[in-house]
């Protein structure tokens, strides 16, 4: 296949605890400004940098996304880590989906504070020689752009001021989470994260 009917797909892995506007509004983005054809938000099952305590399982995690994205163009929601061996690592996972699309180059989307983590990811010498790096800013993070490697570029994206931990902490508190995540599934977060 010639390299211009190659579809670039751009990889948003996290925990979507839950999936709110800030992650929605990145992925849409990223396919404006045409750095990928599609994004993926991949749910993951199990972050190894992640506590578990507050994690809702994996399957409530994804149908949130799913219904909050439905009629987003150019975003999916993929469960294709849920059928890999835990705990996820970028590394395996995008060695997996490049066996399983291969006619695809997969991109990664990741924040500038997992970029500062990124020389603990397993293997990220061999991510580095095989994929674009797409780090979007986080606030309080800085990134300097003139530091960074051959094949990781620093986006413009919209930051979003509050994180999943912080809205599910307003659900805890009974507080407002209106227009911090998206109108279809605010209902089901609050029940959902009440008990958490």
């Amino acid at each position: 296949m010639s390299m211009e009917l190659r579809k670039r797909i751009a990889i948003f892995g996290g925990s979507f605890n839950p999936v709110h506007v800030g992650h929605i509004a990145l992925a849409r983005s990223v396919v404006q400004q045409q750095l990928a054809d599609e994004v993926w938000l991949l749910v993951s099952p199990q972050n190894p940098l992640k506590q578990q305590a507050d994690l809702l399982p994996e399957t409530q995690r994804l149908a949130l996304a799913r219904k909050a994205l439905v009629n987003e163009d150019g975003v999916e929601v993929s469960d294709f880590e849920f059928h890999l061996p835990r705990p996820s690592y970028t590394w395996n996972t995008l060695q997996a989906l490049s066996t399983a699309y291969p006619d695809v180059d997969f991109s990664l989307l990741i924040g500038a504070d997992n970029w500062a983590l990124f020389h603990r990811w397993a293997h990220p010498a061999d991510i580095l020689a095989h994929h674009q790096l797409w780090v979007y800013p986080r606030q309080g993070v800085v990134v300097d752009e003139a530091s960074l490697p051959a094949g990781v570029c620093l986006i413009e994206a919209p930051l979003f001021p509050l994180s999943s931990t912080d809205i599910r902490n307003l659900v805890r508190k009974g507080e407002s989470i209106h227009g911090y995540v998206p109108q279809a599934i605010e209902q089901d977060v609050q029940r959902l994260y009440a008990t958490q």
